[in-house]
């Protein structure tokens, strides 16, 4: 039972707390929209971790991404400095030891967070947590609904800026690439239990550029230029590497292609986001808990395998589903891809 009620009224300033991945901030940001309705006139503040910080700046429902640089700044500095902002509500999403403290020493009115062991007695207003049940965004909402705040919208946002949006124009007017079928391919991932083998995405990327004339768009982030070069120098067909980037021109080229086939990874969630049909392959996590938002989509898995969704980050038999999941099952899923959401035709308009 929750120990308080919220008054709308005493709330001015939210404070809330998503750490780590890309991805799982990005799924957050399905509260902002409902907090800004519930709260018009509330400060909302979010406090993520470095990478997380391009997701949140230029969202309309909150008004600053407050960074936490685990490498510079101590937990105690961290807590002081929430002090010092009074926040009223503090809505802890991430729920490890650092976040739930942080919740508790904040000095808010009201602090919400999750029923998970002694950090549950952190909060005052507490979520029974469905992780395991349901979709990540749906966990997320799990925190409004404890804390009384309508859900209204089911929606995540990534912002896009006028600058990532010039770059993303400025990569595909360089290289002649305006009105071609631009598919973009992700061999990159946090896991590598996660990542599709290099031979499979380059065999998958000539099958298309031969069967649609697809032009494949190698996406990379931070550590995985590697791999792309790997992958591009596999490939017969012809491929381009986007340009180094941050998380809005990256977000700002998806948006411009026609589809992404992609791991489980924070380029999947973004390119949900800004409205690019995925082709996304998955293995050791669950697709009904972290899949892409929205409709349109297209899951992969080597479906004969009772290990699916182990979260294993090592397996101890040699990542099957990795290994054994085949171009011919993309190819599959990305014609049906193609099919549900009339993208040939799209693309016949647009030339």
């Amino acid at each position: 039972m929750n120990l308080m009620v919220i008054d709308k009224n005493r709330v001015k300033k939210i404070l809330v707390i998503k750490l780590r991945a890309i991805g799982d901030v990005l799924l957050s940001t399905v509260v902002l929209e409902n907090l800004r309705s519930a709260f018009p006139h509330a400060v909302i503040d979010f406090l993520v971790e470095k990478p997380g910080r391009e997701v949140i700046e230029g969202n309309p429902a909150a008004d600053s991404a407050i960074v936490f640089d685990n490498k510079k700044e101590k937990g105690l500095e961290l807590i002081l400095r929430v002090r010092r902002y009074r926040y009223d509500l503090v809505i802890d999403l991430f729920g490890n030891p650092r976040s739930a403290i942080v919740t508790l020493f904040s000095g808010a009115k009201y602090r919400v967070g999750y029923r998970f062991k002694w950090r549950q007695y952190c909060y005052n207003i507490v979520a029974e947590p469905r992780g395991a049940e349901v979709h990540n965004t749906e966990f997320n909402l799990d925190a409004l609904r404890a804390a009384g705040v309508p859900v209204i919208t089911r929606s995540i946002r990534f912002p896009l800026t006028k600058e990532a949006e010039s770059f993303a124009d400025s990569f595909i007017g360089e290289n002649h690439l305006a009105g071609r079928f631009l598919v973009a391919l992700n061999p990159g991932g946090g896991w590598y239990t996660k990542r599709w083998r290099i031979r499979h995405f380059a065999r998958f990327g000539d099958e298309i550029a031969g069967k649609y004339k697809a032009v494949p768009l190698i996406i990379w982030g931070p550590g995985e230029e590697g791999v792309a070069l790997e992958l591009q120098k596999m490939m017969k067909a012809k491929s381009y590497l986007i340009p180094p980037c941050g998380l809005k021109g990256l977000a700002a080229i998806l948006g411009k292609c026609s589809a992404l086939v992609t791991n489980d990874s924070g380029p999947m969630h973004i390119a949900a986001a800004v409205g690019t049909p995925v082709a996304a392959i998955f293995g050791p996590t669950n697709p009904m808990l972290q899949g892409p938002v929205g409709e349109g989509h297209e899951i992969v898995r080597k479906e004969d395998l009772s290990c699916l969704g182990c979260n294993y980050t090592k397996c101890p038999i040699g990542n099957p589903c990795m290994e054994e999941l085949c171009a011919e099952d993309l190819l599959a899923a990305f014609a049906r891809l193609i099919e549900k959401n009339n993208i040939l035709q799209k693309q016949e308009r647009a030339l």
